[in-house]
């Protein structure tokens, strides 16, 4: 993209509407022109975006609740607790090889890809719109629930479940009318310290978002999204400036071999000032990636527009979006969160 290409609108994923139809006559119609990608809202039992694959753990053969490690509890910012649950491990007396999972991210994708191509035949997406599919990394999944014992085992196993995914989804669906986003939070939570750090965290965080970006094939458009997680709307992490986000970011464009079409940054709202995009003038964009700034906050025009002008000063925006995904927004405030995108963009 030129620095004076209109402004791509960019859905993170989480849309609170009921199914993937009603996602794509929604956002097709309302934000048709201003879109590359579109996905299908994370309906149904993805809503909560991973607690579908801690439930799928939990009734897998091959775990169990860890009794000699307390509960993990996931806490917003401030300390306040937002859920608990038992970490779990390996089952004792079980081989740890050819481990199984059922996430049905393939099945999924394949489902809603049906869905959004008979949308676009109708006319309710513009032609040239790719279908977007979005997953969470294997660290999110190691950091959140597996004790830290197994954390390793767990990710090599989980890592190659989700290439399996992928794979099966290419040999399905036409690789030039897709663009796959990895979601990483965790990840990004746990250079902030929201997890207890081991000693090679940073090489095993890049390894794994590497490895991941390279397993999506050629023809597929690869994209990375990054944030702070948003339980109860709160995020679990205030980031004092975008310093980390570029840092891992860096690291991602250093070590993944293919291209990687996009980068989605998250902007907090109470945060248009410069010392926070500062470090947006070390991001090492390469050529041909677009970077999409997670700006937009529903009711708030003139400070959508500040924190974008704010970030201008230290790089080139192709594309805005909201800090995170929609789905816990409430479903009467869609409206609203769709206009915001408009106004920015459409603005002088």
């Amino acid at each position: 993209m030129t620095p004076s290409a209109p402004l791509v609108a960019h859905l993170v994923g989480s849309v609170p509407l009921a199914d993937p139809t009603a996602v794509f006559q929604k956002v097709g119609a309302d934000l048709g022109p201003h879109i590359r990608s579109l996905p299908d809202g994370e309906t149904g039992r993805r809503a909560d975006w991973i607690g579908f694959v801690r439930r799928g753990l939990g009734r897998n053969p091959a775990f169990e609740k860890d009794t000699d490690v307390a509960p993990f509890q996931f806490k917003q910012w401030d300390g306040k607790v937002i859920m608990e649950w038992p970490l779990l491990r390996f089952a004792r007396g079980r081989t740890r090889s050819g481990v199984g999972f059922e996430t049905g991210y393939a099945d999924n994708a394949i489902a809603s890809y049906r869905a959004f191509a008979e949308a676009r035949a109708a006319g309710a997406i513009p032609e040239g719109v790719k279908f977007q599919i979005c997953a969470a990394t294997p660290l999110a999944i190691s950091y959140m629930y597996i004790t830290p014992a197994d954390q390793r085992d767990f990710t090599a196993a989980y890592s190659a479940h989700l290439i399996a995914e992928i794979d099966k989804i290419a040999a399905a669906l036409p690789k030039d009318d897709l663009s796959f986003q990895w979601d990483v939070c965790q990840e990004v939570l746990m250079w902030e310290g929201f997890f207890a750090q081991p000693a090679d965290y940073r090489d095993d965080i890049l390894a794994s978002l590497a490895q991941i970006g390279d397993a999506v094939p050629a023809g597929i458009e690869l994209g990375y999204h990054l944030c702070y997680g948003s339980p109860a709307d709160q995020h679990c992490v205030i980031p004092k400036d975008l310093a980390v986000a570029v840092a891992i970011a860096n690291g991602i464009f250093g070590r993944v071999r293919r291209q990687v079409r996009y980068l989605h940054l998250p902007v907090p709202h109470d945060r248009a000032d410069a010392d926070y995009f500062r470090p947006l003038g070390d991001l090492s964009l390469p050529p041909n990636t677009a970077f999409y700034l997670g700006c937009v906050h529903a009711g708030d025009e003139s400070g959508n527009a500040r924190r974008l002008e704010a970030a201008r000063r230290f790089t080139a925006v192709d594309g805005i979006g909201s800090e995170c995904g929609w789905g816990r927004a409430d479903p009467a405030k869609l409206d609203a969160i769709i206009a915001a995108h408009k106004t920015l963009i459409e603005q002088p």
